[in-house]
């Protein structure tokens, strides 16, 4: 993980804000790469492993089975924490798709948190700490709904945890946790279950 870094102050300043912002939009990030805005800097996160993929590409695949015709599943799409001044690139987010059509099509900007349903993290060595903690607390301060965290690197062993009902103090009130190998219901819109077990990866002991 590389990070660029801005000298004139943190996001939650309005003009450091709107230079890390116009920065973002310019970047020319090399294929597969990231560009995030945390803590008052650009960090770009590098292509994640094959295994981080295909539990992505499983976990959606579940998800549009039951998935209504009004919502859509973005990979690569920014999103906003307008509370604290971040910008996070989940590896799923799931919005109305009717907000994508009306996004201005002169612009790159991020889409508002709050308008997503759920967002999934998948843990890669380098970023597991953030997507434990920084986004959590950034995405229950957003008040996203569901946070999916999918946690190849849980010192448990592999673990699948779904965080609801989130609280404007930054955490959730509700966890289901699950070791690789045991179902993980999502509740709806979606109401379906996640087979664990045909994640790639280590599977729980």
């Amino acid at each position: 993980m590389t990070a660029a870094f801005v000298e004139d102050g943190q996001a939650s300043d309005g003009h450091a804000w709107d230079y890390l912002l116009q920065t973002w939009r310019e970047l020319d990030v090399p294929e597969g790469w990231r560009a995030e805005i945390d803590e008052g800097q650009i960090v770009l996160v590098p292509p994640p492993h094959a295994h981080h993929n295909g539990i992505a590409a499983k976990v959606r695949r579940r998800l549009y089975a039951t998935l209504p015709e009004d919502l859509e599943i973005y990979q690569t799409l920014g999103i906003h924490v307008a509370p604290l001044g971040k910008l996070y690139v989940p590896d799923l987010v799931v919005m109305p798709g009717e907000l994508i059509a009306a996004a201005d099509p002169e612009t790159s900007d991020p889409m508002d948190a709050s308008e997503a349903l759920l967002v999934v993290e998948i843990t890669s060595k380098g970023n597991a700490r953030e997507d434990r903690t920084k986004k959590y607390r950034a995405y229950a301060r957003a008040g996203v709904p569901m946070y999916l965290l999918i946690d190849r690197f849980d010192t448990r062993g592999p673990m699948a945890t779904l965080f609801t009902e989130p609280s404007e103090d930054g955490t959730y009130k509700h966890t289901d946790a699950v070791p690789f190998g045991k179902p993980l219901v999502v509740p709806p819109p979606f109401d379906v279950s996640l087979r664990t077990g045909e994640f790639p990866g280590p599977a729980a002991p």
